[in-house]
């Protein structure tokens, strides 16, 4: 190996040894703040079981709690009343078991069988299934069969309770920094891909949009942890008094997100016709590339403004020029799939309007009326048969 390959070499190793840390001081930086009401929460659960109820060995007590502020964000409360009834099948098939045949390697195994079987049948989720199970193997392994079971499960009560008032009342996450956290990288994939599928179609090049579409689909995941987000601000903001001036800015998000992965969901759509389209050799107007690209920057503008709380004016803006641009391919002559792409560019922008808060009867009306009239213009020739308009 040469010395300018080897120092190559080392200098991409660094680059991607920093980019490692970097994201890593990143996650541990949007982590500190449950970190410290998971902590908060545990000792203040242990402080309140042990030294004012006066149980014992609480162990329960901080359990509960933790798993309460680690539960699946936006359902909190439903993860803690899983966790108190998960909790309270574990304890007692496990007591009565260690009661019937004693404690064992084989009844350990019987107990969390039982557990499973008995959380499952109630209709329980993953959460109270691990809950159950693993409260079953505490009293079997850890406890002795002297304490009463309920005081167990008491100890639980209070670690869930302890855990929802670090929740909602000491210590409250901000829901707009959860949420705009969770929304960037996903309004920032959506924008990018179209880019990526308007200089594909620009360019002709199948291999870009190919790389367009598997960005797309990768894309899904962020959007689901945008959903997420909102769900558990949307929860945070009813619950948390400290949250509650942050409703008027969070609406913007929490309106906005089911007509955003629509969005997402149509465009996946017409990355595929537009890969068809040019397997096809079909004319690709350059209109039509241009009005792809301008909803990537209708989608990269409402993320910007979202983000400063403001009416995304300029967002709708850019989205009725993508819905024009398409129309005027019309004009220029489309095929098969350049018809599809057009009807889905008409629909996305139909999305990112209802995404920035236009009324549901009123966002199609705007994009019919930014898209024209194709027969009051003169058409020109196409080199392939050309299609009517599909409505919106």
């Amino acid at each position: 190996m040469t010395e300018v390959a080897r120092q190559g070499r080392v200098a991409r190793v660094r680059a991607r040894a920093g980019t490692g840390v970097r994201a890593g001081l990143r996650r541990a930086r949007h982590g500190l703040a449950l970190a410290l009401q998971a902590g908060v929460a545990a000792g203040i659960a242990w402080y309140v079981a042990h030294d004012v109820i006066g149980r014992p060995t609480p162990f329960f007590a901080p359990i509960a709690a933790v798993i309460t502020l680690a539960s699946s964000v936006g359902q909190r409360a439903r993860r803690t009343a899983e966790l108190v009834l998960g909790v309270a099948i574990g304890i007692g098939i496990g007591d009565a078991i260690i009661l019937l045949i004693g404690s064992g390697p084989w009844q350990i195994g019987l107990i969390v069988l039982l557990a499973v079987v008995v959380a499952t049948a109630v209709g329980g989720g993953t959460p109270l299934v691990v809950q159950s199970a693993s409260s079953a193997v505490l009293v079997a392994t850890l406890t002795s069969t002297t304490g009463l079971p309920w005081t167990r499960f008491f100890d639980a009560l209070v670690g869930g309770g302890v855990g929802l008032a670090v929740m909602t009342v000491l210590l409250p996450l901000n829901p707009l920094n959860v949420v705009r956290r969770a929304a960037d990288p996903a309004l920032r994939a959506l924008a990018d891909g179209l880019h990526q599928v308007g200089i594909g179609l620009a360019e002709r090049n199948r291999d870009t949009i190919a790389d367009a579409l598997s960005n797309l689909r990768t894309a899904e995941t962020s959007f689901a942890a945008f959903s997420s987000a909102v769900t558990a601000a949307r929860e945070n903001v009813a619950f948390a008094p400290a949250r509650w001036r942050s409703r008027g800015a969070l609406a913007l998000y929490v309106d906005g997100a089911n007509h955003i992965t629509y969005a997402l969901r149509n465009c996946r759509v017409m990355s595929r016709r537009a890969d068809t389209a040019l397997g096809d050799d079909e004319p690709i107007p350059e209109v039509l590339a241009v009005s792809v690209g301008l909803l990537g920057d209708a989608v990269d503008l409402l993320r910007q403004e979202w983000a400063k709380g403001v009416e995304p004016v300029a967002a709708r803006e850019r989205a009725l020029r993508a819905a024009t641009e398409c129309g005027q391919a019309y004009e220029e002559g489309v095929g098969f799939s350049g018809g599809v792409i057009v009807a889905q560019v008409r629909t996305a922008a139909t999305d990112i309007l209802r995404a920035s808060g236009i009324d549901y009867a009123e966002a199609p009306r705007l994009v019919r009326r930014a898209v024209g009239r194709p027969h009051s213009r003169r058409r020109k020739p196409a080199t392939r048969p050309t299609l009517g308009r599909p409505p919106v």
